[in-house]
């Protein structure tokens, strides 16, 4: 199996070692890649929108965008780990996130994410923790991904790994090492379920692209679509 994963920031603090300690349990039975921000995906999305509006091979960022793109669609499965930066993700988790609204189910998403499964972890010293996931996976749902895992643990004391008492570390890597081995046991062969959510996403987006089909035809998002079948009987999560 195939496992890419993404830190939302580069130092080796809580946020690593939880990551690492989830990896750590798929041992040499997965292909593990890892992305760490800020580095694997330097700069802010610019807004210029050219990525939803013509191509993303055109975003100036394509270089790092791309080669996360080719990953994601090939992977088995997606994990996400960041700590809550006043109630939120890290800015450099989120840069990321927006350079991949043209992967959102009203624009051009791909087949394979709606398949895909997905992990979150997430850590704050007292709150925000589940903001921070949700910012994450609110845009994992809107890629089409239906499974999606989330843990998030309260250090409450020190916000440093080795300053943290022994319970505390074993109790969270007991937990992430204790979903890992359940993930492990999955049949990757076969796609993960498109809960009702997503399929309702799709549906009303089907709607819409059909309307602004009728109204452009040379809609881009309505073309992408059309050409994938998913106007007609066609559905990404067979």
């Amino acid at each position: 199996m195939k496992i890419v994963s993404f830190c939302a920031t580069e130092k080796k603090g809580v946020t690593y070692r939880l990551q690492e300690a989830f990896l750590e349990e798929f041992g040499d039975s997965a292909e593990i890649t890892e992305f760490y921000f800020p580095k694997d995906c330097p700069a802010f999305c610019r807004g210029c929108a050219i990525c939803v509006s013509k191509d993303p091979n055109l975003c100036r960022e394509a270089e790092y965008i791309q080669k996360i793109d080719k990953a994601m669609r090939e992977a088995d499965l997606l994990v996400f780990t960041s700590p809550a930066y006043v109630f939120h993700t890290t800015g450099a988790m989120k840069a990321f996130l927006d350079h991949f609204a043209y992967r959102w189910i009203p624009h051009r998403p791909a087949a394979e994410m709606f398949g895909k499964r997905a992990v979150v972890i997430t850590q704050c010293l007292g709150g925000g923790g589940k903001s921070a996931a949700k910012d994450i996976k609110d845009s994992l749902s809107w890629w089409g991904v239906s499974d999606i895992r989330v843990r998030s643990f309260k250090l409450m004391s020190e916000i440093e790994w080795d300053r943290l008492p022994d319970k505390k570390r074993s109790e969270m890597t007991g937990s992430v090492k204790a979903l890992a081995r359940k993930l492990a046991s999955v049949d990757y062969s076969k796609r993960a379920h498109a809960n009702i959510v997503t399929k309702s996403k799709f549906y009303v987006v089907r709607m819409l692209q059909t309307a602004l089909g009728k109204s452009n035809p040379e809609y881009i998002d309505f073309n992408y679509w059309k050409a994938n079948g998913w106007l007609g009987k066609v559905r990404p999560w067979k």
